[in-house]
């Protein structure tokens, strides 16, 4: 009995050292970095550097040969309209022959003609800012009603804003048409001969600011002579700021007027809101850094006219016609006073958004085949899916079918990870 009972102990130390080693040689789980498949808002962009741009700037030049006095305005400086930025003193000319005097009068009426011109395209503007107010009391009413959806109310809200954007322009454009037509008229009085003049002591010709703004260059400092035309002062309103951006051709295409766009990196900790306004429909040849010939569009944006936050973490009113407003806005609030003219920016143009789909990490995906795919986890086990993909911004993309909202995928799985693995979650550390 002895021997048998020793021998049974000896099977059972044997039958567990091979349990032990079975134990110690089998397969363990990889252990992998993982996601769900969740459903939120997802927005596709074009990130592209920029900058800032004065949308109206006013080039200062000589509107007559003498000598011009020294400038004491410098780069920043305040102005008011109506104040001084430089003074000429045309000295003593000669005679006006017959071609010289036809090419000023000739001046003074295309300077007449383009005032008559900007204060044409003023009662044009005017009139599609009427209609657009007409026609988006309309439409808000009829959404209100639910008898028209959003996006048709946010095309009409749409017409309204560039409606009021171009009647502030064509107010600008009567403003600089005024200014040229008073530089035409003074340039001939002040080049008439001396001995015609009847007050010699007033010759000296003053250019007269036509706006309220800051000086932004002075290209012109010292006491001396200088032709007609030759830059003296660039002035602008600092306030009045507006986005310009280049992007690749390609994105160009997926860029519309109305979209947002999302200013970041310019200093502040903030994002800034603006809107497109304008594509430009030629593109231009711009070196890139690798030395390659690219394709290039200007998108041109203003800044929205407030910058509280709305639903979905966006910032500013999307349609900027907050109850109250004038009909012809002035600077817009959203621009940081900081913010000057040509200051560099980051901007990302919101191409395509939803509020809820089906998304996933962009990590997750890889190629199989020509179609994607991704790896689920269920029970501990990795199992490959193909699924479709729709929008997908680089970090994370849309799922239309193969997962649903609930998964656990696999992120990044490398060689390791096949069909039917045995996965755990990585531990952090």
């Amino acid at each position: 009995m002895k021997a048998n009972r020793r021998k049974t102990l000896w099977i059972a130390a044997i039958l567990a050292l091979a349990g032990l080693a079975a134990w110690k040689v089998r397969p363990q789980p990889t252990e992998a970095d993982l996601a769900e498949v969740v459903t939120g808002p997802l927005a596709v962009t074009v990130d592209e550097d920029g900058e800032t741009r004065i949308r109206e700037p006013y080039l200062i030049s000589a509107p007559l040969t003498g000598r011009l006095l020294r400038v004491e305005l410098e780069p920043g400086d305040t102005i008011r309209r109506g104040d001084t930025l430089a003074v000429i003193d045309p000295g003593e000319p000669g005679l006006l022959d017959a071609r010289s005097k036809a090419e000023a009068e000739a001046r003074v009426s295309a300077a007449e003609a383009a005032h008559q011109r900007a204060a044409s395209q003023l009662e044009i503007a005017a009139a599609d800012l009427e209609k657009a107010e007409r026609y988006h009391k309309r439409d808000l009413g009829r959404f209100e009603q639910g008898d028209i959806s959003q996006p048709n109310l946010e095309d009409t809200e749409y017409a309204l804003r560039v409606a009021r954007g171009n009647v502030a322009a064509a107010q600008s454009g009567v403003e600089i048409a005024k200014f040229d037509l008073a530089q035409a008229r003074a340039a001939l009085i002040h080049s008439q001969n001396l001995t015609e003049s009847t007050e010699v002591a007033g010759r000296q010709f003053r250019i007269e600011s036509p706006i309220d703004g800051v000086v932004l260059r002075r290209f012109q400092e010292s006491s001396t002579l200088v032709p007609a035309a030759e830059r003296i002062l660039e002035i602008g309103d600092p306030t009045d700021l507006e986005l310009r951006v280049d992007v690749l051709s390609q994105d160009a295409v997926k860029i519309r007027p109305g979209q947002r766009v999302l200013v970041e990196h310019w200093g502040g900790e903030e994002s800034l809101l603006a809107y497109v306004r304008r594509v430009e429909p030629s593109a231009f040849t711009k070196v890139s850094s690798l030395g390659v010939d690219e394709q290039r569009v200007w998108i041109y944006a203003d800044f929205a006219a407030e910058s509280a936050p709305t639903q979905q973490g966006m910032v500013g009113d999307p349609t900027g016609l907050n109850e109250g407003k004038s009909d012809n806005p002035g600077p817009s609030s959203n621009i940081h006073p900081a913010l000057g003219d040509a200051y560099r920016i980051e901007a990302r143009i919101v191409v395509w958004e939803s509020d809820a789909v089906a998304k996933v990490p962009a990590g997750a995906l890889f190629r199989q085949g020509e179609k994607w795919a991704l790896y689920t986890v269920e029970n501990g086990v990795a199992r490959s899916h193909q699924v479709e993909i729709g929008q997908h911004n680089g970090i994370e993309a849309e799922v239309l079918a193969g997962a649903r909202p609930g998964d656990r995928v696999i992120l990044h799985p490398g060689d390791h990870v096949r069909d039917g693995s045995r996965v755990t979650a990585r531990r952090d550390g």
